[in-house]
């Protein structure tokens, strides 16, 4: 049987050691101190035990794909030693229905035992993603109202 990192070192003492001080950490000095993290399998951008991919044995992250499209990116538990055959990348096209892309990442993400704890959290950010990707409708010319409007018609006739 092949070694894999629990069989090593616990991630509970991975994550005492590296949540201060780490790569993908970004600290903030405003809003009291507030840590975000960069972390691509992280989904909420939180620096805190339950987000944080590079920690969890199986961790997931979404990421925005080209043509209108979401990347859902899981972490392979079996390839903790080797970083490069770690992650497998699904690519969902932009054509697709938004709730069929819902779907697929809810079930990805629960079924199995894999995280059901990120679901919610997973679908969410498919939705900011696909939602950031649309173009905004064009505001309308505001209409004049009052005594603006009354100055407008009698000019025009």
């Amino acid at each position: 049987m092949a070694p894999t990192t629990s069989n090593l070192i616990s991630s509970d003492l991975v994550w005492e050691i590296v949540r201060s001080n780490n790569a993908y950490l970004a600290k903030s000095k405003v809003s009291g101190g507030v840590q975000f993290s960069r972390d691509p399998l992280n989904l909420v951008n939180k620096n805190s035990r339950k987000y944080a991919g590079f920690v969890n044995e199986k961790a997931i992250g979404i990421q925005p794909a080209e043509k209108g499209g979401v990347k859902v990116i899981t972490k392979k538990e079996s390839a903790a030693l080797k970083p490069a055959k770690s992650t497998v990348e699904v690519t969902h096209s932009g054509g697709q229905a938004t709730k069929k892309i819902y779907k697929t990442v809810a079930s990805q993400t629960a079924k199995n035992g894999y995280r059901a704890d990120l679901r919610e959290a997973a679908v969410s950010r498919v939705s900011n993603i696909r939602k950031s990707q649309k173009e905004p409708k064009p505001t309308p010319e505001s209409k004049p109202r009052g005594a603006k409007a009354k100055k407008a018609a009698a000019t025009e006739s």
